[in-house]
């Protein structure tokens, strides 16, 4: 009777889901219309610098369409204005999804972490999509007022087109057509205010994009008055987007803008499902779970794993359904468990049609080829003031060896940077502040140097160094030359030798500032998009503001040296003499002069700061307990253990790295019942994901944030192991190397596994290149529910490198992986 029940009850869900099929786009309960194998999002996400948000979508599977919204350039980049975003509305009746959204927006005019210059224009309006017909949506723009005079013919409805599913593939404009290129292509001209602009590619009213590949198949039909255009945003913005455009028309209010969208999709179209593994590997003694996901309506069938032969040929060594997890995202997951199978070997898994790339399993799994990248190739590449030689390569010159100038007051930089209305130095606005010339590391994509970057590599090198004992050499680093030899021992432990290069950087300008400097980044834009070698951002000469023209800086003809920023944060602060405290330790007997200084500065920056309890108060009391054993700085964190108890998923990792130290028995206890009580949302958080997780990414993708997830994990293992297990670690570790959400099964650390990020956002990202090691933030969400992961280097929400945590705390879990998996 129950089979039969259920039976029933499937054919009935089968039957009303291939109905719906049918009827063309609806409204779904996640608030975007859908039908099979498409979806049309509006306003789900807003970051439109960088591809997402607006009207967006989904077709068969990948995301085409992004940034469906009026804007008042033809190809507009980073910095530009944006509207600002309402609320959206539904109306079941009609299934019509909308938002208000008006220019400017106040939030970002001038001010903010990156203000954008808007113009004297005040307009809002409507931006609709409904569904119509069996195929096809409309998308509607309403003003509330016509367009001033002087704006008509310079704002548009854009849509942007992702350039990596279109090269080599063809479009209709009306009877014309074409081929996408590669690479953008003239011609073009120059404005009278020096701006490029493109001619269109076409125009007409009429363009369908990629006829002849059905499932990229984009019909777009202007219903008004005038005509679409097709242009390449690459020849503006090298992370530009080809892009459909059509002007807002003069004296028109109702229906200004009235496209119909017709996405092909396939009638029967089904998510092909993917297994998702580490591609690395397993170790032997490893739990070993194969992630599948697949379609909602999609059954259970049954999975191979596969050991590879030496004579080419594939034993098969387990075969069984995978048992189902549950519902996650827009799919269904099962999992398949192979931890029993030990033998060292490559290996492979079958599921249908999808076929893992081969991984190891192997007892020295994370020994080599691993966590080496990131410390022989990654870390080196990014160090800056230094040629950096890679056999016949140079990475880059010496470069910004004229840092560095002080900020001028009064100060809103483009990326973030704020100096207030005085310098907090001894040192006037442009005046050179002598010793931020050696040291430190680009903040990968951008060549800023940020005090958080900088101390959190530092710190996070040298919990390594201290806990692993790692005398890894592969590189030549010589400071007196300011020269790198990557894949050249010269005899000394690298990890020893990237904190001494960080810590010249942080040091040098807190000896000359008399603070920690926020950071030190370029003064203009042109040298900010710089692309290639950043010996190109100046001349590497020192400007002396005493003797040379007065020039307003960032303007033309105005010296090139990098601007330093100073501030006033007490959190980052602490956080930066915490680092010190940590690195000044491992210091000792490589560069005792070194280890004196950062620890006589983590001291003085704690009588500063330390009459608080804060987060950067207890890890730094933490340290310097650790560093020096003076009591005063235990008994400052048994004083403020109410504050550890209330903050204990940020504090509680940090108080256990000494927990071997503290003598207090009641304390221990404390920590012990404290940590148990934790493990309990850890359990929560992990069940939420089937790869034992969290997973809630807002924008960018949650990489960064599942490595530093389980670089805490150990700490709480090491102190409990029989309480609290190694496993959440483990997981992290697996998530990073490939077992993920999405089609894009990828390692996020470049060259590493048998597939990994190989187009990142990068200092090479105009190459559509990578560094090896580097490690991207990895799978975002497409809210509300897609996972993407895009072959596409110009997305730094997915795929660009970082300095600190996001570097480090991919070297801490390999390298305790391994650790943990040889006792």
């Amino acid at each position: 009777m129950k089979y039969f029940i259920y039976s029933f009850l499937f054919l009935a869900s089968f039957t009303a889901i291939s109905q719906t099929d049918s009827l063309g786009f609806h409204l779904n309960n996640l608030e975007y219309l859908e039908k099979n194998g498409a979806n049309v999002m509006l306003a789900h996400d807003f970051y439109p610098e960088s591809h997402q948000g607006g009207v967006g979508i989904i077709q068969n599977g990948l995301r085409v369409a992004t940034n469906g919204d009026l804007r008042l350039q033809p190809t507009p980049g980073q910095w530009q204005p944006v509207p600002k975003v309402g609320t959206r509305e539904i109306d079941q009746k009609t299934e019509t999804i909308s938002v208000r959204m008006q220019y400017p927006d106040s939030s970002k005019n001038r001010k903010g972490f990156n203000p954008i210059i808007y113009p004297d224009l005040e307009f809002s309006y409507t931006l609709k999509v409904k569904p119509a017909g069996k195929e096809s949506f409309k998308i509607v723009v309403d003003l509330d007022r016509p367009l001033p005079k002087e704006w008509v013919g310079k704002v548009g409805m854009n849509i942007e087109l992702f350039p990596g599913n279109l090269f080599g593939k063809s479009y209709y404009a009306d009877n014309e057509f074409g081929i996408f290129n590669r690479q953008a292509n003239g011609p073009g001209h120059t404005t009278k205010k020096g701006e490029y602009r493109l001619k269109p590619i076409a125009e007409a009213k009429t363009i369908s994009i990629a006829p002849e590949t059905p499932n990229l198949n984009l019909i777009i039909e202007n219903l008004g008055g005038s005509k679409l255009q097709l242009l390449d945003g690459r020849a503006e913005h090298n992370n530009g987007w080809f892009i459909i455009r059509s002007l807002v028309p003069a004296n028109k209010t109702k229906n200004a803008i009235e496209w119909l969208v017709t996405p092909k999709t396939e009638k029967s179209y089904t998510y092909d499902p993917v297994v998702q593994v580490s591609q690395v590997g397993y170790h032997s003694n490893q739990q070993k779970i194969a992630v599948i996901e697949t379609d909602k309506k999609a059954k259970a069938e049954s999975i191979d794993l596969y050991r590879v032969m030496q004579n080419g040929k594939s034993k098969l060594i387990k075969q069984e359904t995978p048992q189902i997890w549950g519902d996650f995202l827009r799919y269904r997951y099962y999992q398949f468990d192979f931890s029993e199978i030990q033998e060292a070997g490559i290996y492979l898994i079958k599921y249908k049609d999808f076929k893992t790339s081969p991984f190891q399993i192997s007892k020295t799994i994370y020994e080599r080829d691993v966590w080496q990248p990131t410390l022989e190739y990654f870390l080196p590449e990014q160090m800056c003031h230094m040629r950096v030689n890679d056999r016949y390569k140079v990475w880059h010159g010496r470069c910004h060896l004229d840092d560095a100038r002080m900020a001028p007051i009064d100060t809103n930089h483009f990326d973030g940077y704020l100096q207030g209305p005085e310098t907090l130095t001894s040192y006037n606005p442009g005046e050179h502040v002598p010793n931020l010339n050696h040291g430190g590391w680009h903040d990968a994509g951008d060549y800023d140097l940020r005090i958080e970057s900088q101390s959190q590599t530092v710190q996070g090198l040298a919990r390594i160094y201290e806990l692993f004992d790692i005398q890894y050499d592969n590189t030549t680093i010589d400071q007196k030359t300011q020269t790198v030899e990557i894949l050249r021992p010269d005899g000394k432990a690298d990890l020893l030798q990237q904190i001494e290069h960080g810590l010249l950087s942080i040091m040098g300008g807190y000896q000359s500032l008399g603070r920690f400097y926020r950071g030190i980044i370029v003064p203009t834009k042109r040298q900010y998009v710089l692309l290639g070698d950043p010996v190109n951002h100046s001349d590497n000469e020192v400007y002396d503001y005493r003797t040379l023209p007065d020039i307003p800086m960032g303007q033309k003809g105005a010296p090139d040296d990098r601007w330093v920023f100073t501030e006033k944060n007490k959190e980052r602060s602490l956080q930066a003499a915490a680092a010190l405290a940590t690195s000044g330790r491992v210091m000792k007997n490589y560069n005792d002069t070194l280890a004196r200084q950062a620890l006589t500065i983590a001291k003085e920056e704690w009588e500063r700061n330390a009459s608080n309890p804060g987060i950067g108060t207890i890890e730094l009391a933490t340290e310097l307990y650790h560093s020096t054993k003076y009591k005063k700085f235990l008994d400052y964190i048994i004083q403020h253990k109410s504050f550890i108890q209330q903050n204990f998923q940020e504090t509680g990792w940090i108080v256990l790295s000494i927990y071997s130290m503290i003598p207090d028995r009641n304390f221990k206890e404390f920590l012990k019942t404290n940590s148990l009580s934790f493990l309990e949302t850890v359990k929560e958080q992990g069940s939420k994901t089937p790869y034992g997780v969290p997973y809630e990414p807002d924008i960018w993708g949650a990489g960064w944030g599942i490595q530093n997830f389980g670089m805490k994990q150990y700490f709480f293992h090491a102190a409990f192991p029989q309480e609290f297990p190694s496993s959440y670690l483990l997981n992290a570790l697996n998530f990073i190397l490939g077992a993920h959400p999405g089609v894009n099964t990828s390692s996020f650390t470049s060259g590493v596994g048998s597939r990994s990020i190989t187009q990142a956002y990068g200092p090479n990202r105009g190459e559509h290149s990578y560094v090896p090691g580097g490690i991207g933030s990895g799978t975002a969400l497409i809210r509300p529910d897609f996972p993407e992961l895009l072959e596409w280097p110009y997305l730094w929400q997915q795929t660009e490198y970082v300095l600190g945590g996001g570097t480090t705390d991919y070297l801490f879990l390999v390298i305790a992986a391994n650790h943990l998996l040889k006792e």
